[in-house]
């Protein structure tokens, strides 16, 4: 299923969306034509990765092993909590980025609406805040980079839900051979969309 549009309509320009979607297009444009070792430590640095906080050891091993890259093996609190914020504005891929982006465009202008532009951008760094606190709660000695403002969506996703419980997203749907287009309620595509994304 592909969401297009909701039948809700946006009472004021959707600027931070906007700047957000902009944003996170523009890192991927700059990842994309990087050189591959570039690429490598543009992630590592800016990317977020767990076990730098508490295992630093453990990540130069893994990248030494994985990648022949050399690393540090101690870090700032900086260089350790940063990344918590800025893996949100890099993605892995062109499905990832234009599938996150496209979601947020749908839904984040109308919560933008309600919360205000600064509330919104607020909102939005919060959750994406959040993910990367669970995902370092779930997994703390993880070596593995992580990317994605897919948890900061799921947020802005999940404040769309509260706000317009009865909106309806009209949206492609494909069985087989067969294409259709359904005008969903919001609640009915939000909830396939978390299963989906996390299964």
């Amino acid at each position: 299923m592909i969401p297009l549009r909701d039948d809700i309509p946006a009472q004021r320009a959707p600027i931070v969306t906007s700047t957000l979607i902009a944003l996170n297009l523009a890192i991927f444009l700059m990842c994309a034509v990087m050189r591959e070792g570039d690429l490598e430590i543009f992630l590592f640095k800016y990317g977020f990765i767990p076990a730098k906080i508490f295992e630093p050891e453990l990540v130069a091993r893994f990248y030494h092993r994985q990648f022949g890259l050399i690393v540090a093996e101690q870090y700032s609190l900086g260089e350790s909590i940063l990344p918590m914020f800025t893996c949100m504005f890099l993605h892995g891929g062109w499905l990832h980025v234009i599938g996150n982006m496209w979601i947020l465009w749908i839904f984040g202008d109308n919560v933008e609406d309600c919360l205000g532009h600064v509330g919104f951008l607020l909102f939005y760094l919060a959750c994406g805040l959040a993910s990367s606190i669970v995902h370092f709660v779930s997994g703390p000695a993880s070596p593995v980079v992580t990317v994605g403002a897919s948890g900061a969506i799921a947020g802005v996703m999940g404040a769309y839900m509260l706000l317009y419980p009865h909106a309806r997203v009209l949206t492609l749907v494909w069985i087989f051979f067969i294409i259709d287009f359904w005008p969903l309620p919001a609640i009915v595509f939000l909830f396939y969309w978390f299963g989906f994304s996390h299964c």
